[in-house]
């Protein structure tokens, strides 16, 4: 809510990018508009505002369509509680109905850029920019200098933080952590070798912008992790990249029971396994 109006420039550029010129002739205010219309109506899927708008817009290209409204129009996925989660097929509702807020109308990237790096500093310029997908951001840092330390890393690159995060020494012990799917510190840097070894880049960013549900060892991507269940277990799987030494080994797999009992409440009985 607070940062929507910040951030639609960028998603706007992804739309652009991957549309193209499909909606060509036609006015995204008024494709918007008949969506938030029919939005209004109640929790609804994706399907049904499609085939809305293809009535309302006869020539137009649906998918595109559909596509455009998810980039500009704010919508909020409505939670099935007899499914326990998100289904494939979710409704969505409107956020500012869902929230009973109205949208924020400050686009100024700056409070954005401190809720950043209070997040994932320290972070350069073009970090922030890969992050949140907005371009040219050097002139609000440099607006909010005062505000922030500078830094450099060991290539000599500009990094910036806040004065008072904590920034540990580098002999600081890392406990063992399971990150789900899609976990923000992983798409935060431009420079995604700080958390991400190139050489296990491929098992983590995966085909169809998938990002898999990772473990860290020692702040550093080591493992990918699933959920299994049968027969009312659940078990929580383990793949290394490599073997493990036997402290790591064994806080993962501590961790590990904690993180199925969590995910499965229900569960009769939990395990760990590393694959």
């Amino acid at each position: 809510m607070r940062f929507r109006a910040a951030a639609q420039p960028g998603l706007t550029a992804s739309m652009q990018g991957i549309l193209r010129d499909r909606l060509k002739g036609f006015d995204l205010d008024d494709i918007v508009a008949a969506a938030r219309e029919f939005f209004a109506k109640g929790p609804t899927g994706f399907d049904p505002v499609r085939d809305h708008l293809v009535k309302k817009f006869p020539k137009g290209d649906d998918r595109a369509m559909g596509y455009a409204v998810r980039m500009h129009l704010p919508v909020v996925q409505v939670p099935d509680e007899s499914d326990w989660g998100y289904p494939a097929a979710a409704d969505f509702t409107l956020a500012d109905k869902w929230l009973g807020k109205q949208m924020a109308s400050d686009d100024s990237p700056d409070e954005l850029i401190l809720r950043y790096l209070a997040a994932f500093g320290p972070a350069s310029v073009t970090d922030a920019q890969k992050w949140c997908g907005l371009p040219r951001l050097r002139e609000a840092f440099e607006r909010l200098r005062g505000k922030l330390v500078a830094l450099r890393d060991e290539r000599g690159r500009e990094l910036f933080d806040l004065p008072k995060a904590p920034r540990p020494d580098e002999e600081t012990k890392v406990p063992v952590r399971f990150l789900p799917e899609f976990d923000n510190i992983l798409l935060a840097h431009d420079d995604r070798t700080r958390i991400v070894a190139d050489a296990h880049r491929k098992h983590v960013y995966l085909p169809g912008l998938r990002v898999a549900a990772t473990m860290l060892v020692d702040g550093m991507v080591a493992a990918t992790w699933s959920v299994e269940s049968k027969k009312g277990v659940a078990t929580v799987v383990i793949q290394p990249f490599g073997k493990l030494a036997k402290s790591a080994r064994d806080e993962a797999l501590a961790e590990g029971e904690e993180l199925a009992r969590f995910i499965a409440p229900e569960a009769k009985k939990v395990a760990v396994r590393v694959a």
